[in-house]
């Protein structure tokens, strides 16, 4: 073990790799309740809550979602000797329910096959080297305005699903009943899950699913419906290998708006990640690219392909590996811990169908609050920059849409720097995109 994750050369001992390892797992292990929670949306549309159907799609999710987050974690580990841990990205799941196949009507069959896709692409730019002329193509500011929308987005998703948001005929939305057991149930579960989190508790979003799950199952509330805790491992048969592939979507435009936004997201976010956490680490020496960076995006790209034959949405590096970096983790040991503890709660499904979405809604709206951190990098006194950035962010929760927002974003930000007399700073590459992204608006979204 000492050889081949050289724990002595990174200053890291097995205790404090293991420890480190239980600490990531802590932190982001909400995810393998909040996957489910917005996939099932998506695969067993109209299912009522504690139904087979529902039940049956629940459990392949979850089955899905955690053979995925594993599998990547494991190869993170494994492969690029990195301690940081892989799961579904929060946005990205929610891009595919609410987007891509309530909205845009694409059967999910078909979305999980466009982000198969989106995998093999990654794959291909990383093999290629490819990977840093994409990335120096894009707007900087654009990346990061991308990051903040998505969070706004999965909060506005979550405000919803606890009715503390509602439609209104006036004014669009409104302010839901404030009394209403969901809603009272989210606000406690945010104030118990923010104040954790202020104090530095470990798992303090997951503690804040639980502790909100237990205040509903009391009878003034009545929104948590027991199923048990544990339980025998469920089926993934509804949800394995079920991706499709066809000439037909291969050919067609809506298709490859779906691939490129997936991609956009995951590649970005990744990059963000992987070098935040490695500067965090202190892996970046000089300024330069981490050692290995290639065997870590590979680990992200194989891990969203996998994901997709699974049956879950994009898989992505987690920022919460800062956890066990704080922690002293610094080798690919600590990621395999991850793993395993991620595997052991196969056993857990009944506790995922227990959980309410009143108790998940705080989780979607704490990481969204998370996300708008990069809103200050954005170049706010630069119009040319501010303005794509500002509709990039404000389009993706008022359409509905992660794509929508990337998409206009993008579009303006061409036109508005060369009428500005900035030509000269659009990428060529910013032209191709805008082009696409026009054709899609007018062509594809209606």
């Amino acid at each position: 073990m000492e050889k081949f994750f050289k724990l002595k050369e990174n200053g890291t001992t097995v205790t404090t790799e293991i420890l480190a390892g239980l600490t990531i797992f802590l932190s982001m292990a909400y995810i393998l309740f909040v996957n489910p929670n917005i996939l099932v949306t998506a695969m067993a549309p109209g299912a009522e809550v504690g139904s087979t159907i529902y039940s049956q799609y629940f459990g392949a999710i979850m089955v899905a979602t955690i053979f995925g987050a594993a599998t990547a974690t494991l190869i993170m580990g494994l492969y690029a000797n990195y301690p940081f841990a892989l799961a579904p990205g929060m946005g990205l799941n929610a891009y595919f329910t609410y987007t891509v196949v309530l909205k845009m009507g694409v059967p999910w069959q078909v979305a999980l096959g466009a982000i198969f896709v989106e995998g093999i692409v990654f794959i291909l730019l990383t093999v290629s080297g490819a990977r840093s002329f994409v990335v120096k193509a894009i707007p900087q500011n654009i990346k990061f305005a991308t990051s903040a929308g998505i969070g706004l987005f999965i909060a506005f998703i979550g405000l919803k699903s606890a009715n503390i948001i509602v439609s209104n005929p006036a004014t669009f939305v409104g302010l839901g009943d404030l009394t209403n057991s969901s809603a009272v149930v989210a606000i406690i579960g945010l104030i118990i899950t923010a104040v954790l989190f202020a104090l530095k508790i470990p798992g303090s979003i997951l503690l804040g699913i639980i502790i909100s799950t237990i205040i509903g199952a009391f009878p003034v509330f009545g929104v948590t419906h027991y199923q048990g805790i544990i339980g025998k491992i469920p089926s993934i048969a509804p949800t394995f290998m079920k991706l499709q592939l066809s000439w037909g979507d291969l050919l067609s435009g809506t298709f490859w708006v779906v691939v490129l936004t997936f991609f956009f997201v995951d590649f970005f976010d990744t990059l963000g990640t992987l070098t935040g956490l490695a500067q965090s680490a202190g892996f970046i020496k000089d300024g330069s690219d981490f050692p290995r960076s290639n065997k870590a995006y590979m680990a992200d790209a194989v891990g969203t392909s996998v994901g997709a034959l699974f049956g879950t949405s994009t898989v992505t590096t987690y920022i919460e590996s800062e956890t066990g970096i704080a922690q002293g983790g610094r080798t690919g040991l600590t990621a395999v811990t991850v793993a395993i503890l991620m595997l052991l709660m196969l056993f857990f499904s009944p506790l995922g169908l227990t959980i309410p979405a009143a108790a998940t809604a705080p989780a979607l709206i704490f990481v969204g609050s998370l996300m708008l951190k990069n809103l200050t990098k954005i170049k706010w006194e630069d119009t040319t920059e501010a303005i794509p950035a500002f509709i990039t962010i404000i389009m993706m929760p008022l359409t509905y849409s992660i794509a929508n927002g990337i998409a206009l974003g993008l579009i303006l930000y061409p036109l508005v720097k060369i009428f500005s007399g900035k030509g000269k700073e659009i990428h060529w590459l910013n032209w191709i995109l805008a082009l696409a992204f026009v054709y899609y608006l007018i062509f594809l979204q209606h």
